[in-house]
């Protein structure tokens, strides 16, 4: 009998607040499927599971430490490992992550070299293009959840939640897939609760305005519109990630109580020799499942890089992993959404026997795979 493909499920190390583990009915589903399943060591126990549980479901499987982890054939990980991690893989490997190939060539070179496979989950895209593997949704709607959070305690007299207030005015940048999630979670405070309650006393809604990233150039528009606006959003998909949308001057024009969110989460990357890599909103601090509020006076803005302002301040709203913020339905519905590939992968027999002209599945895994994107785009991506 072939001997079963071994899967370690690692956990994610980037920051304390980052709990987002598979749940235990994904992983009796690859047990199920054949797998031979590795779980590292307290895994899934910062969403309260243990290891009891995971077993009651997949008697099979095999609790070992951080590095047996990364010695199976396969590793799967929602996020991308930190380069330390990425290093103890073996040849042949395959890592199953979000990779995000057109960004991160240095990635790129680095699995190259060290001879293994990977499927990036981000670049899993069915024939037309979209995205199979996403949580677009949470990204907006958590977002906006914790901006009108925000927002509630800075909101001048009368107060958000009184009758007598002026209409809430939400400016969300970017109408793409992200975008128009916003749009919607915007007009609802990011809050289905919420709105519903304050609806029902008779409190004013909210007014959004979404506008495409070719309009953002037009300083007279943009005066007008950021000095009536409590929320900006950044949702944008920049051409160039070395151009801000608003510059940091800029937001001066806006309320003192106003509230910035950043969607996109594009990183800071200011290098000598540039491009710079710089967010949307110039100035705000990257967060992180750790902290994603900062007021004005927060360390955070000191440690911005030095390629960028952050004279002009308000409350900025940022985070790495939006959909983080609720990790248990953010793992559901990725499990939800990977359960499928994987088996399809395990029925082939391993990534090898992927076949890009192959049935639906398979063209979608094959599109996300390492040594396929090199093939098109080169060694470094690029």
């Amino acid at each position: 009998m072939d001997k079963p493909i071994t899967f370690g499920l690692a956990r994610m190390h980037v920051e304390f607040g980052e709990k987002r583990d598979f749940l235990p009915e994904f992983v009796a589903r690859l047990e199920r499927m054949g797998a031979q399943v590795f779980l590292e060591y307290g895994y899934g126990s910062a969403m309260g599971f243990s290891e009891a549980d995971y077993r009651a479901i997949a008697p099979k499987v095999t609790f070992a430490s951080h590095t047996e982890i990364y010695e199976q054939d396969y590793v799967l990980v929602l996020r991308c490992p930190l380069e330390r991690d990425l290093r103890l893989l073996k040849p042949g490997a395959c890592i199953i992550s979000m990779m995000h190939y057109p960004t991160r060539p240095a990635r790129v070179e680095l699995l190259r070299s060290l001879g293994v496979e990977s499927i990036s989950l981000d670049s899993i895209k069915d024939d037309v293009g979209r995205r199979m593997v996403e949580n677009l949704h949470s990204v907006a709607w958590n977002g906006l959840e914790v901006a009108f959070r925000v927002l509630q305690r800075l909101y001048p007299a009368p107060g958000l939640e009184s009758p007598s207030r002026n209409p809430i005015h939400v400016t969300v940048m970017g109408v793409g897939a992200v975008g128009v999630h916003a749009v919607q979670a915007a007009s609802r405070y990011g809050d289905v609760a919420l709105w519903r309650a304050l609806a029902g006393r008779g409190v004013p809604g909210v007014q959004v305005t979404a506008i495409d990233y070719d309009l953002t150039y037009n300083e007279a528009v943009m005066r007008d519109l950021l000095g009536r606006t409590d929320i900006l959003v950044d949702a944008t998909q920049r051409p160039d990630a070395s151009k801000v949308v608003i510059p940091n001057q800029w937001i001066a024009w806006m309320p003192e109580h106003a509230v910035l969110l950043d969607l996109s989460v594009d990183p800071y990357s200011c290098t000598p020799d540039g491009p710079n890599e710089v967010k949307g909103i110039e100035g705000m601090p990257q967060g992180n499942l750790d902290q994603y509020v900062f007021g004005p006076d927060d360390p955070a803005f000191d440690r911005v890089p030095g390629c960028v302002s952050t004279q002009n301040r308000r409350y900025s709203v940022s985070c790495y992993s939006w959909p983080g913020i609720h990790p248990k339905e953010c793992m559901q519905l990725y499990g939800d959404q990977i359960r499928p590939l994987i088996r399809a992968l395990i029925e082939k027999g391993g990534v090898q026997n992927i076949n890009s002209k192959g049935k639906f599945l398979e063209r979608a895994l094959s599109r996300a795979m390492l040594s396929n994107w090199i093939s098109k785009n080169g060694k470094d991506g690029a």
